[in-house]
């Protein structure tokens, strides 16, 4: 047995669980604002295609290609040209796809790290668990860089020494955040890419909120695009991720995307050949769908605009909450314990959501995710206004 296994921490859900399961909620209809799973409907036009006999035929008939099939990538290159000028990406040797961004972030760690050599791995404090797990699980160690607990929640990359820098093998992005919905900027992403070129370890970039925005007409840089505005247009130890979980309203497609350095994705092509994680056929030709249209990506934005309105006008006067540039999340401070928080939402409300202490670890005497917690917005908008009315009826209870 991989005895790494046993220094992987409880995954967040589980220790929630475990929080609420000797707790009796509310006698109301649940509602979950705790797990990021979105819940609009699938684009009409993607399930029509996806129903297809013949297209279900011709993928169940045949070994999918690893690197994936031309059309698939020819779309991602050209979503990648179109959203984050001036970066291009070449087709052949710069694009593969991934089973949903999480198990390409999980499974890029294993391939590309260098625990002998470079035994750091970076990670944002608070993160998206997964980073955790894949560094620990390539023997790494890793190294959290806490954000500051108040708007906007970036972390503090400038606190790293240069000795420090020529010890790591990645450094792990998430852009916009996870669970704050913050921005990194393009001098701040340059700057990182400056000492990843300087220092020689890779960024990788999980972009995979990037396309769910507050304002339609200034959309959250990404790496690549930083990296091309500064002349690096091969994007050396640049690696960008993204999926249509978010996007597109396909969670269980499994379907994403790595770009970025042709040197570094050749060698998780290599991994990824034996690794046997390969896209269906079927699943590639949705996709490839799916990337090449804009229409109800713009739809499903305006979707979440609309929720984020009507929940915070809602609660503003009893719990003011900062509303981010991006991602369906609100990360609020909590009156008291986060835990506590969550446990008496639960039993006066019957409404669950995520205790930010669970999305970061401590550093020193401070873990930036206490007394927060996390509201996914992934509801239908009757569902997200019923549970702010509840939190504002409720909240004379929960103080």
């Amino acid at each position: 047995m991989n005895t790494a296994l046993s220094r992987l921490n409880p995954y967040p859900f589980d220790r929630l669980n475990k929080l609420l399961a000797k707790t009796v909620a509310a006698d109301l209809s649940p509602i979950s604002l705790a797990l990021g799973e979105p819940k609009h409907a699938t684009p009409a036009f993607l399930i029509d295609y996806m129903t297809n006999p013949d297209l279900i035929r011709t993928g169940l008939a045949t070994y999918p290609p690893t690197r994936g099939i031309p059309e698939l990538r020819q779309a991602i290159s050209d979503f990648i040209e179109r959203r984050y000028p001036p970066a291009k990406i070449n087709p052949e040797n710069q694009v593969l796809p991934v089973n949903g961004t999480r198990e390409g972030l999980f499974s890029v760690a294993q391939a590309l790290s260098e625990p002998l050599k470079r035994k750091h791995i970076i990670l944002p404090n608070p993160f998206y668990q997964i980073y955790e797990g894949a560094a620990i699980l390539a023997g790494c160690q890793p190294l959290y860089v806490n954000s500051d607990n108040s708007a906007p929640f970036k972390p503090d990359y400038n606190s790293i020494k240069p000795e420090t820098w020529d010890k790591v093998s990645i450094v792990y992005l998430c852009n916009p955040g996870n669970p704050h919905g913050s921005l990194l900027s393009v001098q701040e992403l340059q700057y990182l890419i400056e000492r990843a070129l300087e220092h020689q370890f890779i960024i990788i970039a999980d972009e995979c909120y990037s396309e769910i925005y507050r304002d339609e007409a200034v959309a959250p840089p990404g790496l690549l695009e930083a990296s091309a505005k500064m002349g690096n247009i091969g994007h050396k130890q640049c690696l960008a991720f993204n999926s249509l979980s978010k996007r597109s309203n396909l969670p269980g497609l499994r379907s994403g995307y790595v770009c970025g350095d042709a040197q570094l994705i050749e060698s998780f092509l290599l991994y990824r050949t034996y690794h046997g994680s390969a896209m269906p056929i079927h699943n590639q030709l949705v996709s490839t769908l799916a990337w090449s249209d804009e229409q109800h990506v713009i739809l499903n934005r305006a979707l979440y605009r609309e929720k984020y309105t009507a929940f915070l006008d809602i609660v503003h006067d009893i719990w003011p909450m900062h509303r981010p540039e991006a991602s369906f999340y609100l990360w609020p401070q909590t009156p008291y314990d986060d835990q506590e928080f969550t446990l008496n939402l639960f039993k006066k409300a019957n409404i669950r959501v995520l205790p930010g202490s669970y999305l970061a670890r401590t550093v020193g005497t401070e873990n930036p995710g206490r007394n927060r917690v996390r509201l996914a917005l992934v509801a239908e908008l009757d569902q997200c206004i019923q549970a702010a009315e509840r939190i504002r009826d409720h909240w004379s209870k929960l103080c």
